[in-house]
């Protein structure tokens, strides 16, 4: 191998390790608040509302920055995000947070969406590049049962053939900037593309 595809393959795993570290961080944050609040899952535990998840992340997360609902400076400046075809992407979510790990998050409360609660714009390494959607940035959806799952899927967990048909639909699209994270997941968290 070439010591330019070393570096390829290497900071593909980092990303995918920073990746996977957010996820399982997330997902026992949700397991955590429906057991304190004795609940069965997590509308039952009270999240219901952009106000009851803003209280979510302050509660169970650390923040290093809280930049309300303003991306910038917890994200770089949407005209430095792109998707894997070079297409310019942004994220538009209500609420944006840094958190002390470095991970960046947009999120937003989600009406009408069946077992949908949250949907999430994630930056594994905040505002550093390179600010690409399916490498270091990532949509992903948490759900009512208190799964994190990725965006296209219905409800959690969702099928291999869901995220399969993601990613092909999405990711690599150059319309689009979400169905990656499925692909990772399917994959055994790797990089596979």
């Amino acid at each position: 191998m070439t010591v330019p595809t070393l570096m390829q393959s290497h900071q593909r795993k980092v990303y995918v390790t920073q990746l996977h570290k957010f996820y399982t961080e997330l997902s026992q944050a949700a397991q955590r608040y429906i057991t304190d609040h004795n609940a069965v899952n997590m509308r039952e535990a009270g999240l219901n509302s952009q106000a009851a998840l803003d209280s979510f992340f302050k509660t169970y997360f650390n923040i290093a920055s809280d930049c309300k609902d303003e991306s910038v400076p917890c994200f770089a400046p949407n005209s430095e995000y792109r998707n894997l075809s070079g297409t310019n992407i942004y994220s538009s979510r209500p609420a944006f947070i840094t958190l002390t790990s470095g991970v960046s998050i947009g999120y937003g409360y989600t009406t009408g969406a069946g077992d949908r609660l949250c949907t999430l714009d994630v930056d594994i390494n905040g505002a550093k590049g390179p600010n690409i959607a399916g490498r270091d940035v990532f949509i992903i959806s948490l759900f009512n049962n208190g799964m994190v799952d990725d965006y296209h899927v219905v409800s959690a967990p969702g099928t291999r053939d869901e995220r399969e048909k993601a990613y092909n639909d999405y990711c690599l699209s150059p319309s689009y900037w979400t169905g990656c994270f499925g692909k990772i997941l399917n994959d055994n968290w790797e990089m596979n593309y």
